[in-house]
């Protein structure tokens, strides 16, 4: 008996291949990345000071390093100015600024998908079970 069946062609496949995510997931994925980006949509020309307040658990080295990352990923302009003390803007590219209004959904989503969490939380903690789901006895 032979076997005349032949392996099905990937390029007839019609599932999405999610590959051209890999380098932007990376970078977004990153501490604090997602949050730089809003930051600059909402206040651009941002300088490094007002990433310091509004971002005040990241630390100066991690800012640095987003900040970096995402002007060589092209997803943010840095200008310095030649002035005493020196002056640093950061602003979206138009990449950037295009990422911005495509991370908005996503954002809301997970505001309103945080605000539903809180509430399956609450409701858990009083009928007794933990968040993982266990039942709780009472007993230390």
């Amino acid at each position: 008996m032979t076997n005349d069946a032949t392996p099905p062609d990937p390029a007839d496949d019609d599932t999405t291949c999610y590959c051209p995510l890999g380098g932007v997931m990376d970078l977004l994925s990153r501490k604090y990345a997602m949050q730089v980006l809003c930051v600059v949509a909402a206040t651009e020309p941002t300088r490094f000071g007002e990433f310091e307040e509004l971002l005040p658990d990241a630390s100066t080295s991690t800012l640095s390093a987003r900040l970096d990352e995402l002007a060589d990923g092209n997803l943010l302009t840095r200008t310095q100015y030649d002035e005493i003390p020196p002056r640093v803007e950061y602003g979206l590219t138009d990449d950037g600024r295009e990422l911005a209004t495509r991370l908005e959904p996503v954002l809301e989503w997970a505001e309103e998908r945080d605000s539903s969490d809180d509430s399956v939380t609450d409701r858990n903690v009083t009928s007794g079970e933990t968040t993982s789901g266990e039942a709780t006895t009472g007993e230390n």
